[in-house]
């Protein structure tokens, strides 16, 4: 800020963005998505602790994804994930002494293991995405429903996924 000689100060003029990046709908972007991750990572950690005291936050994505696609190799997850093979062995064996995974032999390849969620890992699993469900449900209660499915397509399409 500058004295503009009257007493008062003069505000700079703020330069024109030079990029696309730099227009206020991708810094309002920016923003939002900021403050959606840093409630997702908190969130994370709580519904994980409902699933299990002693549950690491990052192991939850892994029980959400058995819960989802079924059972699937070690290396599927660790992909999946975005973990290389120590971390995700480190963190299913967590999860195995926790009672919430299994391993079965993979009828298509007889060296490998196929990991699978135990009825009580499905039990809690269940229990805590159907909470976080109707948390959502509340928090949106006064959206008209196309407008929730608009939202879901433009994470999915936002997380990569195809665009409907």
């Amino acid at each position: 800020m500058h004295d503009n000689g009257n007493g008062g100060e003069e505000r700079a003029a703020s330069p024109e963005p030079t990029s696309d990046v730099e227009q206020p709908a991708f810094l309002a972007l920016e923003r939002e998505l900021t403050v959606l991750l840093r409630r997702a990572r908190a969130s994370q950690g709580e519904m994980a602790r409902e699933v299990h005291p002693d549950l690491e936050p990052s192991a939850y994505g892994l029980l959400v994804r058995l819960e989802e696609c079924g059972r699937q190799r070690a290396t599927e997850l660790a992909a999946y994930i975005g973990v290389g093979k120590a971390t995700m062995s480190r963190q299913l064996r967590a999860l195995e002494e926790l009672g919430l995974v299994g391993r079965e032999p993979d009828p298509a390849d007889g060296r490998a293991w196929l990991v699978t969620l135990t009825e009580e890992g499905r039990r809690r699993v269940s229990r805590v995405r159907e909470a976080r469900r109707a948390r959502y449900a509340g928090r949106l209660a006064d959206w008209d429903p196309t407008e929730v499915d608009e939202l879901a397509r433009l994470l999915h399409r936002l997380n990569g996924g195809s665009d409907k």
